[in-house]
Order: C-alpha cells, then sequence, then structure tokens
C-alpha cells in the first residue's frame, strides 16, 4: 500500500508543477520582458513563442509525444497559457476527441 501511494504521488507530481501559471516563474527571471517585448503582450503572440522557442529549443528538441507530434503545427502558447492554471491536455480536446 505505502509503494502504491508513493508512485502515485511520484506520477502525480509533473501535472502538479505544470498546472502552475508559467508566467509566475518565468517573471522571477527578468520580469514580463523575459517573454514580452518591453514587457507588453504582443497581439499575435509571435515574440511570445519565438522567446520559448529561445530558451528551451525546438518542439522536436523538447522531451514529450507531445512535442514531437505537434512539431510544426501547433505554437508553444496553443498548450501553455502563461498566466492561468490550466490543465495541458483540456485543449486536446479542440482537435482530438
Amino acid at each position: 500500500m505505502k509503494h502504491t501511494l508513493i508512485t502515485l504521488m511520484l506520477c502525480s507530481l509533473p501535472l502538479a508543477i505544470s498546472a502552475q501559471p508559467i508566467a509566475d516563474t518565468h517573471s522571477d527571471m527578468s520580469g514580463c520582458e523575459s517573454c514580452h517585448a518591453e514587457g507588453v503582450p504582443s497581439g499575435d503572440m509571435d515574440y511570445e513563442n519565438q522567446a520559448c522557442l529561445d530558451c528551451h529549443g525546438a518542439m522536436k528538441e523538447l522531451g514529450g509525444d507531445a512535442h514531437e507530434k505537434h512539431d510544426g503545427t501547433l505554437e508553444c502558447t496553443d498548450c501553455h497559457v502563461a498566466h492561468d492554471e490550466v490543465d495541458l491536455n483540456a485543449g486536446c480536446a479542440n482537435c482530438h476527441e
């Protein structure tokens, strides 16, 4: 029983970490400018998506099946909403049943 609980907790940890707003972590680095030009969001999110790629690399270089399958078809901000706590899988229903 103890082993099962520990395994469950460890498996849930990435979900808990990914649920926190990305902006909280990134703004600690250099404020809003770490993601936004002059600290102001762009209308098309092109600047923000490029900022993701500059630090984290291309999607094909990142781990995870979702990154590999969607390389070139989705932008970072299509799944990762910086200022809200979101379930990363919730947006999948927009395209997948």
